[in-house]
C-alpha cells in the first residue's frame, strides 16, 4: 500500500515571490503572520473543513467539497481554519499555465485576481484520488512522470474552465472578485504580455505611472526588478518549450519574447546556470 507523504505547511522564512514550481502536496494550514506571494496558479482541493484567506484585501472562505483556483501572485494569507481541515494544494508556474491557452474567460478571471471555485459533489472522490496520485508521482522526480502529471493538471483545469465559459448562471460555480493594486496590475501585465516586445515604459504606461516610480514600487513590493521579473517569465517559457517541443533554439528564443539569440543565451545562463542546449539534453 502506498504511504502518504506528511502534510506540508507554510514556511514563514521563505522569500516573497520565491517559486514553488510544479507541486501537489497535502497541506497543513497554520495562521500566517504575513501574506505569501508566488507567481503560480494555485489549486486548493478542500476535502474537509474550511480555510479563510485574506486574499488581495478581501476575506475568502474555501469550504469542503470545493476545488478553487487563484493566481498566487496576489497576496494571500490564512487567517483561520477549522480543526478538521484537510486539503491538497497544487501549484503550476504561471508561464506554463499561460502556454496552455485556456479559455479567455477563465484565464482573465484568474489574472484579474478572482478566485474560481467549483462545488464538486460526487466528483470529490475522483479528484481526491487524482490529487493523491499526482502527489505520489511528483515525489519520484522523474521528468516523464512529471510531464504526465502536467498534462493531467491541464485537463482538470480545462474542465474547470469550461464551467466558467458557460453563460447560464450555476449555483455550483462562483467567482469572487478582488481589485488588484497597481503593483499587482504590473505583474499581471507582464504575465500576459511577456512573449511580446515590451519594456519598462510599456509596463508603466499600463498602470499610468512614471517609469522610475513604477520600477521602485515594483521592487519594493516584490523584491525584484521589473526587468528581472519579465526575464524570469521568458526563461521559464523557454524551459518548457525546450523540454516539450522539437523547436530550434532560435525559434524558442523568439517565441519566449527575446529579440536576439545572444540576449536569450545570456539570460538563460544567468537563470539556469547552463546553456539552452545543455538544458534540453539534461531533460531528454
Amino acid at each position: 500500500m502506498r504511504s502518504t507523504p506528511p502534510p506540508r505547511s507554510f514556511d514563514p522564512s521563505r522569500a516573497t515571490f520565491s517559486p514553488y514550481g510544479l507541486t501537489c502536496v497535502h497541506w497543513q494550514p497554520s495562521p500566517m503572520r504575513r501574506p505569501d506571494q508566488h507567481n503560480e496558479i494555485e489549486l486548493n482541493l478542500m476535502l474537509s473543513g474550511s480555510v479563510v484567506y485574506l486574499l488581495g484585501g478581501s476575506q475568502i472562505e474555501i469550504t469542503a467539497g470545493h476545488l478553487s483556483a487563484f493566481w498566487a501572485a496576489v497576496p494571500h494569507q490564512i487567517l483561520s481554519f477549522s480543526p478538521d481541515v484537510a486539503y491538497y494544494v497544487v501549484t503550476v508556474p504561471l508561464p506554463w499555465f499561460l502556454q496552455w491557452r485556456m479559455p479567455e474567460t477563465f484565464a482573465q478571471a484568474l489574472m484579474q485576481g478572482r478566485v474560481v471555485s467549483e462545488a464538486l459533489g460526487a466528483k470529490q472522490e475522483t479528484d481526491r484520488a487524482r490529487f493523491a496520485q499526482w502527489e505520489s508521482d511528483l515525489e519520484s522526480n522523474d521528468p516523464e512522470t512529471e510531464h504526465v502529471v502536467l498534462l493531467e493538471i491541464q485537463a482538470r483545469l480545462t474542465r474547470l474552465a469550461h464551467r466558467v465559459q458557460r453563460t447560464v448562471p450555476q449555483r455550483s460555480l462562483h467567482m469572487t472578485g478582488i481589485r488588484l493594486n497597481r503593483v499587482e496590475q504590473m505583474a499581471a501585465f507582464i504575465a500576459q504580455k511577456y512573449p511580446h516586445e515590451i519594456g519598462v515604459q510599456d509596463i508603466a504606461d499600463h498602470v499610468k505611472l512614471h517609469p522610475n516610480y513604477a520600477m521602485n514600487l515594483f521592487q519594493r513590493v516584490f523584491g525584484t526588478t521589473l526587468i528581472k521579473c519579465l526575464t524570469q517569465h521568458r526563461v521559464s517559457h523557454a524551459q518548457r518549450l525546450l523540454v516539450t517541443t522539437d523547436a530550434s533554439i532560435a525559434e524558442i528564443a523568439l517565441a519566449s519574447g527575446f529579440n536576439s539569440i545572444s540576449r536569450f543565451n545570456q539570460a538563460f545562463r544567468e537563470g539556469c546556470h547552463c546553456t539552452p542546449r545543455d538544458f534540453r539534453r539534461g531533460h531528454l
